[in-house]
């Protein structure tokens, strides 16, 4: 392709083929290599266990010695271990980061060793991140180890205050720089030159109605996405002029799970063989999403904000999958301080406080008992817990619910065809707690006598607090004619499009799913729609976005308005459960 003239010393972009685009200064004809192996001094055959021990020096603060790293920052601040680790600044993609006026450059070898006045030919596809800093003079191997142990630029002159000065051995550096290197090796799955693929996942316990009305919404919105116009990418946010040539369509890929959960990583490898996929979109589950979770870390393939009423323990520790809220692991923590307050304001509160609950087995609710009892566990209570069996919806109910007749507190883990079942009565003794999340939160079909004594957890806003955020998606869905089946289920679909459209736009061109993510984090602390949440905020080991809830009872007055029996709440650390495994 020929040049396109350009004033001297702007930087413009020009396509390259295989969905790529480089950008290039005035006077420039190219990027440079990638810096292979030999460059750096390593071997093939060293490869590995180099790249495993820069690993663990980058994202772990370990040198190979299995000595914490140490380093020196500006003013004699020594630290160590994780917290002076490379991640902690250029994150995990190794791409950078900007916050505010602070910005923290890309450090692998592809940036650092960039020279725009000697570039080559054969790189052209070196994609645009916020922090490059095209000015500088380019690294060499000597140069960046001098700057990472003595903090000295390329150009000879001091780095920022905030990049440490780093004690490392030749051959802990050697490790970094080969996995600096490594941190360029992307094989971009799921993206062409003119298609983003993404894929949203569907368990076969999910609910039809709910699957109908996340398809109805995903469908039209990436048919929206691609009625836009090639070349007609929005002006970027930036202080330099970028021309993004290179819009890309976007396909949507239904993975439909069939049979027992054993089976589904099997047929999630096949579908992602057959569909390469850049990330996961949304998606359903049922009363259990462990094996797709498990299959989107193991695969490091992005999983953005699935319909899950109960995500697995641990996901915290975890960083491919993103969740709106902890689910019934956070209404159990609601629910536990609750008790816990209701227990110390009891009269002859040194009596143990009898909790009984009911789930039904494969909807979701077991997790919420465990983690419930966990929360309780070595305190004045004693938890019993009654497991329905699987299968038809109603059956086993009322005698479960007789059965608590003796209990200080009833709490029920059940969704809507198990809550009609209930029966008209409740029993006399026990207070009443209901999960709001798998009972349909002020919609659950609970019979009259059971609204004026039930509580339930509400891991949401109120619906005067989300109001407008909500009406924004109910817009959207009248004007297309979407129909409203499940609305909480299809206006988490539109806020997880949206904020999709919103992270693409803001990455360009550079298609790197740990870079996905650490944009998302960095984004969605900003966002003004947010849907049934007040607030959702993300950072280094959260993947849950809204952190807390409310405790709420029903108005008969106003049924589809939910009366909070106190503030929002964010359960504090030491009351959350210890995250048990679903059985």
């Amino acid at each position: 392709m020929a040049a396109r003239r350009w004033p001297a010393g702007k930087v413009r972009r020009v396509p390259t083929g295989r969905g790529r685009v480089a950008w290039l200064r005035a006077g420039s004809r190219g990027l440079i290599l990638l810096l292979t192996c030999a460059a750096l001094g390593v071997s093939t055959a060293q490869a590995g266990s180099s790249a495993e021990r820069g690993e663990a020096i980058y994202r772990q603060g370990i040198l190979s010695s299995g000595k914490p790293l140490v380093g020196v920052r500006g003013g004699g601040l020594r630290l160590t271990g994780k917290t002076v680790a490379c991640v902690s600044c250029h994150q995990r993609s190794g791409l950078g980061s900007t916050e505010g006026q602070t910005i923290v450059p890309p450090i692998t070898l592809r940036y650092l060793f960039f020279d725009p006045q000697h570039p080559t030919q054969q790189d052209l596809d070196l994609p645009y991140v916020e922090g490059i800093r095209i000015e500088r003079q380019p690294y060499t191997r000597k140069t960046l180890a001098r700057a990472i142990r003595q903090g000295i630029g390329a150009d000879g002159k001091p780095l920022d205050y905030m990049m440490p000065h780093y004690d490392l051995n030749d051959a802990d550096m050697a490790a970094l720089i080969h996995y600096l290197g490594r941190l360029d090796e992307h094989n971009h799955r799921g993206v062409t030159h003119t298609v983003l693929h993404f894929a949203t996942i569907i368990t076969p316990d999910a609910d039809p109605v709910e699957r109908k009305g996340m398809l109805d919404v995903m469908h039209r919105f990436f048919a929206d996405k691609d009625m836009a116009p090639v070349g007609a990418t929005p002006r970027l946010r930036s202080s330099r002029k970028f021309k993004f040539w290179v819009n890309p369509r976007w396909k949507l890929h239904v993975w439909q799970l069939h049979g027992p959960a054993k089976t589904w990583k099997a047929q999630l490898e096949q579908d992602l063989k057959r569909e390469p996929v850049f990330a996961v979109v949304s998606g359903l589950g049922g009363g259990n999403w462990a094996p797709v979770h498990q299959f989107c870390e193991e695969q490091k393939l992005p999983c953005l904000f699935p319909n899950v009423a109960a995500p697995p323990p641990g996901a915290d520790h975890d960083f491919y999958s993103l969740y709106y809220t902890r689910g019934v692991g956070l209404e159990a923590d609601l629910i536990a301080q609750r008790l816990r307050k209701l227990r110390h304001a009891t009269p002859g509160r040194h009596r143990t406080m009898v909790v009984r609950q009911i789930y039904r087995a494969g909807r979701g609710g077991g997790l919420g008992a465990r983690e419930l009892t966990a929360a309780l566990r070595g305190q004045d209570f004693k938890v019993e817990t009654r497991r329905l069996a699987r299968g038809k919806s109603g059956k086993g109910v009322r005698a479960a619910v007789r059965s608590a007749a003796h209990a200080d507190v009833l709490v029920l883990w059940l969704r809507p065809a198990d809550i009609s079942a209930l029966g008209k009565t409740p029993p006399k003794g026990p207070a009443i707690y209901l999960s709001g999340l798998l009972g349909g939160l002020e919609q659950a079909p609970l019979p009259a006598a059971w609204r004026k004594r039930a509580h339930l957890s509400y891991p949401v806003g109120l619906p005067a607090q989300r109001r407008i955020a909500v009406d924004f998606a109910l817009g959207w869905f009248r004007i297309r004619h979407i129909p409203l089946v499940a609305e909480r289920v299809q206006a988490d679909t539109y806020l997880t499009c949206s904020i999709l459209g919103t992270t693409l736009h803001q990455m360009v061109d550079t298609f790197v799913p740990d870079y996905f993510i650490e944009r998302i984090e960095a984004m969605l602390d900003d966002r003004i729609i947010t849907g049934y949440y007040p607030h959702l905020t993300l950072a280094t080991d959260q993947r849950f976005a809204s952190k807390g809830g409310y405790i709420v009872h029903l108005d008969d007055k106003h049924p589809t308005a939910p009366v909070a029996e106190g503030g929002w709440t964010i359960p504090q650390p030491a009351m959350l459960g210890s995250g048990l495994a679903v059985r």
